[in-house]
């Protein structure tokens, strides 16, 4: 089949460049307000947003601001988004890994992904990847105190209501 409709748009691929670390120019702006207590990354979909926040998180796990860092994703598939991840290759100081173990955005098990949580905050393990529901139910179960020393992340964070029906809303606000 023709393509009936065929449009180019001009590019000066600033947006894809990288630096010596190998982020892009919005990773790079993320990572220079790392040291912030609260950044949340607005940008346009495929921009890199994932890879700014493992590039953050894995500065504060070396330079020891925080043990762990929970990765929260509104659905399982999105998990993907922050599964390992090679940066070293492309200048940065430390690869992004994610134990098969405490990735709960696999399907199965939803009841065990709460008792798989509560063994991740008890491990020597740094990071965790677990959709919102999981999140919400495990820091019912484990309260806010064993959040300290972590970096809890929420990608979608759209997904937040201030609302005070909101479970993922009241989680955020208990945290800060």
């Amino acid at each position: 089949m023709e393509n009936i409709i065929n449009v180019t748009y001009e590019t000066t691929g600033q947006t894809t460049a990288v630096n010596e670390m190998g982020m892009r120019p919005m990773q790079a702006r993320a990572y220079a307000a790392r040291n912030s207590q609260y950044i949340l990354l607005k940008a346009p979909p495929a921009s890199g947003k994932s890879r700014a926040l493992m590039f953050i998180a894995l500065d504060k796990l070396k330079t020891g601001s925080v043990k762990k860092v929970i990765v929260a994703v509104p659905e399982r598939s999105i998990g993907k988004s922050f599964l390992s991840t090679e940066l070293v290759k492309y200048g940065f100081h430390s690869d992004w890994k994610v134990s098969g173990k405490y990735n709960l955005c696999v399907p199965g098990g939803e009841n065990s992904k709460v008792e798989t949580f509560k063994e991740f905050m008890d491990s020597d393990e740094t990071v965790l990847l677990c959709t919102h529901a999981t999140l919400r139910f495990a820091f019912d179960k484990i309260g806010v105190a064993r959040f300290g020393n972590c970096l809890v992340t929420v990608d979608e964070f759209h997904h937040v209501s201030a609302d005070y029906e909101s479970k993922l809303g009241e989680l955020v606000r208990t945290l800060m």
